[in-house]
């Protein structure tokens, strides 16, 4: 039987807990659901929502994120409703039992593939309809923050205009998004976006060693998360949205 998640809890890491909140309605209904991971790497989702009782199948090119996933998996005793699958975000596999996924995650993959709408136009595709989408990617307002107050302006201009901050090194830059293009990006797909909230507004900009109470952080990320204009300048973006 599916159990309390871990969303609103107090087990829910600050810069998380915004994410696991908005899930928290749709993973804690008492009804299994098929749950497609995109990029879910080692199972920081795909294992707790296990642990609710849906069937998650994790899509991730990384073999060893996906080795450590199952032995997560095996450790929490879900490994019968993991499923891992080695490959790239620009082929989306379907349920075990076939038809469509009544929940996709997409966590910080928007990033680094080579066309976020192609991918988004690829999920609405496996998503029933009334399926949800959870989607969470990189803040430019955040990123531009956050290199300023460390000490590197140029990189930080550089980002305020979708700059690589960084042109020199051998990989390419990762993306960041702004609200309104993740917003224009998901309804491209056809899909309903609902609100958006920011995700870290303030956990990412705490030094570990501040002293600050955890419960407290967390708290404070849920009162903020929702609330402009804090969220505008958070860490990451989330939003849920709906095939029609």
């Amino acid at each position: 039987m599916p159990g309390t998640a871990p969303a609103a809890g107090t087990q829910a890491p600050a810069r998380t807990a915004a994410v696991w909140a908005a899930l928290q309605p749709v993973v804690a209904a008492g009804t299994p659901l098929q749950v497609l991971d995109v990029g879910g790497g080692s199972g920081m989702f795909a294992v707790p929502l296990a642990q609710l009782g849906h069937d998650v199948t994790v899509v991730d090119p990384s073999a060893d994120a996906l080795a450590t996933l199952q032995r997560r998996a095996d450790t929490a005793g879900v490994a019968d409703r993991v499923r891992a699958v080695q490959g790239d975000a620009d082929r989306m596999p379907t349920p075990a039992g076939g038809a469509a996924f009544d929940l996709v995650l997409c966590h910080f993959v928007l990033e680094v593939v080579d066309d976020p709408a192609s991918t988004l136009r690829q999920i609405a595709g496996v998503l029933r309809p009334g399926g949800q989408l959870s989607l969470a990617s990189a803040n430019r307002a955040g990123a531009v923050l956050a290199r300023a107050i460390s000490g590197h302006p140029v990189e930080a201009r550089a980002l305020l205009t979708d700059e690589d901050p960084a042109p020199r090194r051998s990989r390419p830059a990762r993306r960041r998004f702004g609200p309104a293009e993740l917003l224009d990006l998901v309804s491209g797909a056809g899909l309903q976006p609902g609100d958006w909230r920011g995700v870290s507004v303030v956990a990412d900009l705490l030094d570990a060693a501040s002293g600050a109470d955890p419960d407290a952080v967390r708290a404070l990320e849920l009162a903020l998360a929702a609330t402009s204009p804090y969220r505008d300048i958070a860490t990451a973006l989330h939003l849920l949205a709906t095939r029609p």
